[in-house]
C-alpha cells in the first residue's frame, strides 16, 4: 500500500534543516565513524553534481541506519562548482573525483573504488529509511539466484504541493510498472537511486557501460540477468521505501505533465523493447 503521509524518519532528518551546516556535518561525522570500522561489506555509491542543498540530508539518513553491517559511503564528485566537496569532506565520508561528466562515468568511478561485496546505488537528493540497507542486501545474501534488488520510492512534496496528488500519481505509476513487468521488461523499473547488486558480478558485465540510447541503471540490471547471474527482485517491504525530491518531475514539466505521460503509457501500453529506456 502506498504511504499517504510522510514517515517520521523523514521529519527527523529534515528537522536538521534549521541547524547550521557545521552542526550537521559534525553529526554525520560522529555517526558514520561507528558504521565503517573494519572492511566494508556494503558500499553505498552516491554521484554528486552541485548537491550542496541536499546531500547532507541524504548522508544523515544513511548514517541513521540500523544495520550492523560494516558500510562505506563513496561520494563521486562529478565536476561540482558549489560547496559539495567541502561539505562531504567535513562529514568524513570517502570522496573521489570524476572529471568525465555524466552519470555513467560517475557510477563507474564509484564502482571502481568500492570495496564492499554488495553495492547499493543511491542519489544525493533521496532520504533512506533506517532499514533500507538490510532490506536491499538480504535477498542478495540469502538467494544466489537473485542478482539485482530494486525498491520502491515516493515523492517529497515541494512548491506547497500536498501528498494527495503525489499519492495518486504514484499509484498510477505502480500500475505502469506492473505493465512493464508483464509486457515489456522488468529492467525498465530499476532506478539508479534505489538498487543493489554484487560488485564482482557488475565488474564481469562491463561495469555500467551501455549503448548510446540506454540508461545505466536498467542496462546494468539487464546485463546481470541476461548473463545468467540471476533474477531481478523487487523489494516491497514498507521499511524499504525511499523518499526522493520531486525535482525530476519538475524538470519534466511538473506533476500534471507526469500524470499525462503515465496515463498515456498505461492506455497505450507502449511496447518499446529497449529495457534501458524510460519514457
Amino acid at each position: 500500500m502506498r504511504p499517504f503521509s510522510v514517515p517520521k524518519f523523514v521529519f527527523d532528518v529534515m528537522d536538521f534543516h534549521h541547524s547550521s551546516k557545521e552542526a550537521r556535518t559534525v553529526y554525520i561525522h560522529q555517526h558514520y565513524l561507528y558504521k565503517k570500522i573494519g572492511d566494508p561489506e556494503v558500499t553505498i555509491m552516491i554521484p554528486a553534481f552541485n548537491e550542496e542543498a541536499s546531500i547532507l540530508f541524504t548522508l544523515q539518513s544513511l548514517c541513521n541506519t540500523k544495520t550492523k553491517r560494516i558500510i562505506e559511503i563513496i561520494v563521486v564528485n562529478n565536476n561540482s562548482t558549489d560547496n559539495t566537496e567541502a561539505l562531504v569532506k567535513a562529514c568524513g565520508v570517502r570522496y573521489i573525483n570524476e572529471t568525465v561528466q555524466g552519470i555513467t562515468a560517475a557510477r563507474n568511478a564509484g564502482l571502481g573504488a568500492a570495496r564492499g561485496k554488495y553495492i547499493l546505488n543511491a542519489d544525493a537528493d533521496v532520504l533512506y529509511p533506517p532499514e533500507w540497507i538490510d532490506e536491499m542486501v538480504k535477498p542478495l545474501e540469502q538467494n544466489k539466484d537473485v542478482c539485482v534488488t530494486y525498491g520502491r520510492f515516493s515523492f517529497l512534496p515541494s512548491n506547497n504541493s500536498g501528498r494527495l496528488s503525489y499519492f495518486i500519481y504514484e499509484n498510477i505509476a505502480d500500475f505502469s510498472r506492473f505493465l512493464n513487468r508483464k509486457f515489456k521488461d522488468e529492467a525498465v523499473n530499476v532506478y539508479g537511486f534505489d538498487f543493489a547488486f554484487r560488485r564482482e558480478q557488475a565488474l564481469a558485465v562491463d561495469w555500467f557501460n551501455h549503448p548510446k540510447d540506454a540508461h545505466e541503471d536498467g542496462w546494468m540490471a539487464l546485463k546481470l540477468r541476461d548473463k545468467s547471474f540471476g533474477k531481478l527482485y523487487r523489494v516491497k517491504t514498507p521499511e524499504s521505501m525511499v523518499w526522493t525530491s520531486d525535482r525530476r518531475l519538475q524538470s519534466d514539466g511538473g506533476l500534471w505533465n507526469g500524470f499525462k505521460k503515465r496515463i498515456v503509457r498505461v492506455l497505450t501500453n507502449s511496447q518499446e523493447q529497449h529495457p534501458g529506456l524510460r519514457v
